[in-house]
């Protein structure tokens, strides 16, 4: 596969804290490096934000949103 196409992945999350640690390591640990990872958070009440916030990492951008839409 061509390295210079941006390869986008989608996770939404609601109070996931049990998964969504495995779920964020498994994207980042793909042998394809040139991806992005958008997680859009439908305002999470446990600490599935905060874990979330915890990576480092450039690839990640998180959309917290103002209302639990479902």
């Amino acid at each position: 596969m061509n390295n210079s196409i941006l390869i986008t992945v989608i996770l939404p999350t609601y109070n996931c804290e049990k998964y969504v640690k495995d779920a964020v390591n498994s994207i980042l640990n793909q042998t394809y490096s040139n991806l992005e990872v958008i997680i859009i958070d439908d305002c999470s009440t446990d600490s599935t934000l905060q874990i979330i916030k915890s990576y480092q990492d450039s690839r990640i951008q998180l959309i917290e949103k103002e209302k639990n839409t479902g």
